[in-house]
């Protein structure tokens, strides 16, 4: 295993110097889909807490208190969220270190406002699907179809510019391309494929809409 480990380091290191991508070495260019993967992969399964407190019946108990349940709704994605910020800030902190990614405080204030937006969209999907599940295995299995396609597709690990025009379709309409695209040109400055005015337009819609969905799945989750 450590030899395993040793030989993917040279590899990545290797391939990190030896490819450039918009003027950025390929581990500069892969870093803002790192940060995404990280949302995606941590806040989604956010939702299988749900699944886990309607088992032990804890979540009737919290139901009980005088609130709503889009107030409860609205309290899970603020706790998610603290969990993904903090690991995305460390996450900042190593890319500092050892990326090479140098920040301004315009760049990492943007970044934790698009990283947040992100969160809040894909929080609200995990917890779509734990209201509307009962089954901690059929969670990670419905999880994982909408996971790996997000971030296959997303431009995470590739340019999405000279994509061929039906592969094009797909990353397009996907909204996490977007969140990369706008996290990639505020950290390493490379010109947006979409336009960063639809790349914030994008997530602030597809939040918004996850948010509404999320909130009405909520309110009718059978414990």
């Amino acid at each position: 295993m450590g030899e395993l480990n040793g030989l993917y380091a040279l590899w990545y290191r290797e391939l990190g110097s030896s490819i450039a991508i918009g003027g950025a070495n390929y581990q500069t260019f892969i870093y803002p889909g790192i940060l995404a993967m990280t949302v995606l992969f941590g806040s989604l399964f956010f939702g299988l807490y749900i699944i886990m407190d309607k088992r032990v019946d804890f979540l009737k108990e919290v139901l009980v208190a005088p609130l709503s349940r889009t107030t409860i709704f609205f309290g899970k994605i603020l706790g998610g969220g603290t969990d993904g910020i903090i690991q995305v800030l460390m996450l900042m902190v190593l890319g500092a270190l050892f990326f090479g990614i140098h920040y301004t405080l315009y760049s990492a204030i943007m970044t934790l406002v698009i990283i947040s937006i992100l969160m809040v969209s894909v929080i609200s999907i995990g917890l779509i699907f734990g209201s509307l599940m009962s089954s901690p295995e059929g969670f990670g299995l419905v999880s994982s179809f909408v996971i790996f396609p997000l971030f296959f597709l997303s431009g995470a690990l590739y340019p999405v510019n000279n994509l061929p025009s039906w592969l094009h379709v797909f990353v397009s309409l996907n909204p996490v391309s977007y969140a990369v695209d706008a996290l990639r040109a505020v950290i390493i400055g490379t010109p947006s494929s979409f336009g960063f005015g639809m790349d914030f337009a994008v997530l602030i819609g597809f939040a918004i809409v996850m948010v509404i969905v999320g909130t009405e799945a909520f309110k009718r989750m059978k414990l």
